[in-house]
């Protein structure tokens, strides 16, 4: 499976690299414009799932973190032991694209927090994540958190355009807002794009033909 191993490792070092970049040369909430108005480069951070979704605060994130590893071993070891049975590329570039994604997130989320001297942590008194930035991070190993608590970096942004539902219209009406509104990675992306092309070729994946 070298084509495999070859897509996920270049996803990871790539979705790596471009988070270290973020996190040691942006502040918290800074932004650049790439492209007129829909394409930014948007500095957050997610303590919880993809696109900025959140759970279960501390325990939840140790909880998210265990079940990522378990799904990547997983992945590795149904593609070491099952995958010579689906040589199709139409399974063997969704799946490596999905466990790259898979291993870029939980990378940040379980070590992040020992590498950098800065980021959100869980405040115990609001019961939320407080952001401490006392300017850009660095990555001097001394950890602004422990094991499994640290944060996944965020930098891609596509509001596309504004809307503004009428109120006339049922049920939606007076709606507004930023279509397309959440901040993702290059993991994130992957994910997205991995499970989308193994859901739309899933008889072509796994056939054993």
């Amino acid at each position: 499976m070298k084509k495999f191993t070859i897509i996920a490792v270049l996803i990871v070092v790539i979705d790596q690299i471009s988070k270290f970049y973020i996190k040691t040369h942006f502040e918290i909430g800074e932004s650049v414009t790439v492209f007129h108005d829909w394409f930014k480069i948007a500095f957050v951070e997610n303590p919880g799932m993809a696109y900025g979704m959140q759970w279960g605060g501390p325990l939840g994130k140790v909880v998210l973190a265990v079940l990522r590893w378990i799904l990547c071993g997983w992945i590795i070891w149904f593609v070491m032991t099952k995958g010579r049975k689906y040589r199709s590329n139409y399974f063997i570039i969704p799946v490596a694209l999905i466990l790259a994604g898979a291993l870029g997130n939980v990378i940040d989320s379980t070590f992040y927090g020992l590498i950098f001297d800065s980021g959100t942590t869980w405040n115990s008194q609001l019961g939320d994540w407080n952001r401490w930035y006392p300017g850009i991070s660095q990555a001097n190993f001394e950890g602004y958190a422990p094991i499994f608590q640290g944060c996944v970096v965020d930098m891609l942004y596509f509001p596309l355009f504004n809307y503004n539902i009428p109120e006339s219209i049922p049920f939606i009406g007076g709606l507004k807002g930023i279509f397309f509104s959440p901040v993702f990675n290059i993991a994130d992306s992957a994910i997205s794009v991995g499970g989308a092309l193994l859901l739309l070729f899933q008889k072509k994946a796994f056939n054993l033909k």
